[in-house]
């Protein structure tokens, strides 16, 4: 029986040599390091700017804290996504405002949106959900006929483009993850890209407590202004370190995601009572974070037990997302969100499993998950 984790860190003597060198170095904050990083993402992406950040989530927050959100204003988020996306504008006092997800893709449903836009709506954030890419221009096209702010949630989408565009650069900011089992990781960290000089000049400022001047631009150490309120939001110097490294493996990263994706959507295309989301197709090029196979009426009422018994067999496997963020207990007893109101989403969260296909695993994984899930279905009755 094989051993196949949903998700894996990509490390290896490169990342570890470069984490030693920067605590070898004295300097663990503040220092080359993290210019490297930001400069290999912003010639990845093709982004004017780029800023590391300790997390997605705290360059989202830093987004909403750039605009000045604050209670009685409102922030159009996806229903099916990760809580960071809605805690982000709630913890500037803003209200998240849910919209339900599309059938095929499982992003945000652009034909709902002007149904929820109020003069009170500040800004749209949307997801690339599973790393698939939204349809930017007809999204772009609603909210700049309401001049709303567009923040793109990409933190499962380094490698996602639509029309050769990367995400994070169709509107105004996009904002990254690199989580243990993203596409890259630094451990735990983030980042924010625009093209913008403006919000970024801002943004670097803020992520460290407002402070004008850091450590290399001082005249006499110690001696530094603080012009606006700011957060201890950096990134340090090993996690920059790792990151640099992992940079430089994103293509080949990438290229097996994609090989890995093709495979499993071919074993699975012809069997019974599942859907299989849409990905890479015309302008849209998916990152293939992983793959969502949802249960139909047959297995979807044992999908736990589907679940236990993939589990068994060596497959991991993860669900994206376990509710709808205004179905979890705090979304719903603060604002009384139903969950009739976001079928879709509802939908996708009771009836998918979610499967892997990182760069951790290789042909024969592919083929034993995939003999392995008709196996276990074919037990299901």
């Amino acid at each position: 029986m094989r051993t196949i984790p949903f998700g894996r860190p990509m490390l290896g003597d490169a990342e570890k040599r470069a984490a030693l060198e920067a605590m070898d170095s004295g300097i663990l904050a503040h220092g080359k390091r993290i210019v490297e990083f930001e400069t290999a993402f912003a010639a990845f992406t093709g982004a004017p700017h780029a800023i590391g950040v300790a997390s997605c989530t705290a360059a989202l927050h830093l987004v909403y804290f750039y605009l000045g959100l604050g209670p009685g204003d409102e922030v159009i988020v996806p229903a099916q996504t990760h809580t960071a996306t809605a805690h982000a504008a709630e913890l500037c006092g803003a209200r998240p405002v849910f919209v339900d997800a599309e059938q095929h893709s499982g992003n945000l449903n652009i034909d709902h949106l002007e149904a929820v836009i109020t003069p009170r709506t500040r800004a749209l954030s949307l997801v690339h959900y599973l790393g698939m890419p939204v349809e930017m221009p007809r999204l772009l096209e609603v909210a700049q006929r309401h001049n709303l702010f567009v923040v793109e949630d990409s933190a499962l989408a380094i490698g996602t483009c639509f029309d050769g565009v990367h995400a994070g650069l169709h509107g105004d900011v996009g904002c990254f993850s690199f989580y243990p089992v993203k596409h890259i990781t630094t451990a735990e960290g983030g980042m924010l890209i625009t093209k913008h000089r403006e919000v970024a000049d801002k943004i670097r400022t803020q992520r460290a407590f407002g402070i004008d001047r850091h450590f290399g631009e001082r005249k006499i150490p110690g001696i530094y202004d603080v012009q606006g309120l700011g957060f201890n939001y950096r990134l340090n110097e090993i996690s920059a370190a790792i990151g640099v490294e992992q940079m430089k493996q994103v293509p080949t990263f990438l290229e097996r995601r994609r090989a890995n994706y093709e495979r499993l959507t071919a074993g699975l295309h012809s069997v019974a009572d599942i859907t299989l989301l849409q990905s890479t197709h015309g302008p849209f090029q998916s990152s293939y974070y992983c793959h969502s196979m949802i249960l139909g009426e047959r297995y979807a009422p044992r999908r736990a037990a589907i679940v236990a018994m993939l589990n068994a067999e060596g497959v991991g496997t993860s669900v994206y997302y376990p509710h709808p963020v205004p179905r979890m207990t705090y979304y719903r007893q603060k604002y009384g969100y139903r969950s009739e109101d976001f079928p879709v989403s509802a939908w996708i969260s009771d009836c998918s499993i979610a499967l892997p296909v990182g760069p951790h695993l290789g042909a024969e994984d592919i083929d034993y998950m995939i003999d392995t899930i008709r196996a276990v279905l074919g037990k299901v009755e």
